[in-house]
C-alpha cells in the first residue's frame, strides 16, 4: 500500500524535518505514527499522499510513485482513493450533516454537484446515508453540523471520509480535540470500520494508549528519523518512553 525509500524533507535546503525515512505498510494494516512535537510525523503523513513535496528519496502510495511531488493526475488519483480525517472537523457548520458528508464526493467526476445536497445524484445521497448509519448518525442527517457534540462532529468527518470507499484512510491526531471518552469512542470506530472494510489506516497520535489499542504496528519518529518500527505488541512501555525522552 505504501513504501518509502530514504525519504527526506527539508525547509530552506538546510533544516531537515525528515531524514532518510524507510517505511513499508501493507494493505489493510493499521499504523500509528508517534513522536514528540516537531518530530516530523505530520509532515510524513502528508508527504505520503502528496500534500507536502519531498526533498529526497521516493514514495510509492497505492501504485503511484513519485520522487518530489506527484503530478496533477497522480494527485487526483491519490485523493480519489484516500480518505482524510484531521484534528479539526472542518465541517460547514451551518449545513446539514447529510450535506457535509456529500461534500466528501468533491473531486469525483461531476463533483460540482456535491456543493449542494439538492443537486447531488441520488446514488450519492444514498451512499451518504449508508455511511452515516455506519457511524450511528443516520438520525442526525437533517441536523445542522453545529448542533452536534464534538464527538458527533468527528463521526460526521469519518463518514465524509468513507463516502468514496477509500483504500487508505489518513488521520492526523483525530481524537486530540475530544474528551477521553469521546476520543476513545472515535478511535474504536476508526479501527472497527477499517478492519470491516479492509481499509489501510495510518494515524498520528500523542496518546500512547490509543496507539497501542488501535494499531497493528507503531512507527516512532525522533528528530526526523525512524526511532523504531515495531509490531504493536513489541512496542513496550520502556521503548515508547524513549521516544519522548
Amino acid at each position: 500500500m505504501i513504501q518509502t525509500h530514504r525519504l527526506e524533507k527539508t525547509y530552506d535546503g538546510q533544516t531537515y524535518i525528515l531524514k532518510g525515512v524507510d517505511l513499508d505498510i501493507p494493505p489493510g494494516q493499521r499504523d500509528a505514527l508517534i513522536g514528540a512535537n516537531g518530530s516530523g510525523k505530520t509532515t510524513l503523513l502528508k508527504s505520503l499522499i502528496g500534500l507536502h513535496p519531498i526533498s529526497g528519496g521516493d514514495i510509492e502510495t497505492m501504485g503511484e510513485k513519485f520522487s518530489t511531488r506527484p503530478s496533477g493526475e497522480q494527485l487526483k488519483r491519490l485523493r480519489r482513493m484516500t480518505g482524510f480525517v484531521f484534528q479539526r472537523h472542518c465541517l460547514i457548520r451551518r449545513r446539514s450533516v447529510l450535506s457535509n458528508v456529500i461534500h466528501g464526493m468533491l473531486g469525483a467526476p461531476g463533483s460540482w454537484r456535491a456543493f449542494c445536497q439538492a443537486l447531488a445524484p441520488e446514488a450519492w445521497r444514498y451512499r451518504a446515508m449508508e455511511v452515516l448509519a455506519e457511524v450511528s448518525l443516520a438520525d442526525k442527517a437533517d441536523a445542522r453540523a453545529d448542533a452536534l457534540s464534538g464527538g458527533q462532529q468527528q463521526r460526521v468527518a469519518i463518514a465524509r471520509a468513507l463516502i468514496r470507499r477509500p483504500q487508505l484512510l489518513i488521520a492526523d491526531e483525530p481524537s486530540a480535540s475530544l474528551d477521553p471518552a469521546s476520543g476513545r469512542e472515535v478511535m474504536d470506530l476508526f479501527s472497527s470500520l477499517c478492519q470491516r472494510h479492509g481499509i489501510t489506516l495510518v494515524f498520528t497520535s500523542h496518546d500512547m494508549e490509543h496507539a497501542k489499542a488501535f494499531s497493528d504496528r507503531i512507527v516512532a519518529l525522533k528528530g526526523g528519523v525512524v526511532h523504531f518500527d515495531l509490531p504493536t505488541p513489541d512496542a513496550t512501555s520502556p521503548i515508547l518512553e524513549e521516544t519522548f525522552a
